[in-house]
């Protein structure tokens, strides 16, 4: 059973990624996860999630972060668009038609559902952990040098 009282921003210098990883958690949930060149200043380092984040970065073994639970507080369609990112495969990427070919309820063709899955992928609170690097087209939460390296490690 997961700790709910756990709460609080965690973070940790990545040398791979040239910049900070910082988790915000509360409930048990990610909050965010964000990638600052300087920590908050009461970030404490030592976290599970942080831990996963860490071993998917050295890159050494395909690392899932499915059963981590991240709280998704957007609209109901941008939370399905988000749902779907999380099951394109690690070494996968999909483009942001066949992600809404995915999406219940979306039409691949329509430029308005379109839109909507790039807003979605802006919007995502947790990069990483939901994946929006696999998106080739579609744009990342995180800043531009991190999805760059986060789609070289995974051969993207």
């Amino acid at each position: 059973m997961e700790d709910v009282t756990d709460a609080g921003i965690y973070a940790r210098e990545s040398s791979y990624l040239d910049r900070h990883v910082q988790v915000g958690v509360a409930g048990g949930r990610v909050l965010r996860v964000s990638f600052p060149k300087t920590p908050e200043d009461d970030a404490e380092t030592d976290h599970p999630v942080l831990d996963r984040i860490f071993e998917y970065l050295d890159g050494l073994e395909e690392v899932a972060f499915d059963d981590v639970q991240v709280a998704l507080t957007m609209p109901t369609d941008q939370r399905a668009v988000l749902e779907g990112v999380r099951e394109i495969p690690y070494g996968d990427q999909v483009d942001v038609r066949t992600l809404a070919r995915m999406t219940p309820e979306l039409d691949h063709e329509d430029d308005e559902d379109l839109t909507l899955v790039r807003t979605a992928l802006d919007s995502n609170p947790a990069p990483i952990l939901i994946p929006d690097h696999r998106v080739r087209d579609g744009p990342s939460a995180a800043p531009p040098p991190v999805e760059q390296k986060l789609r070289s490690l995974e051969g993207l």
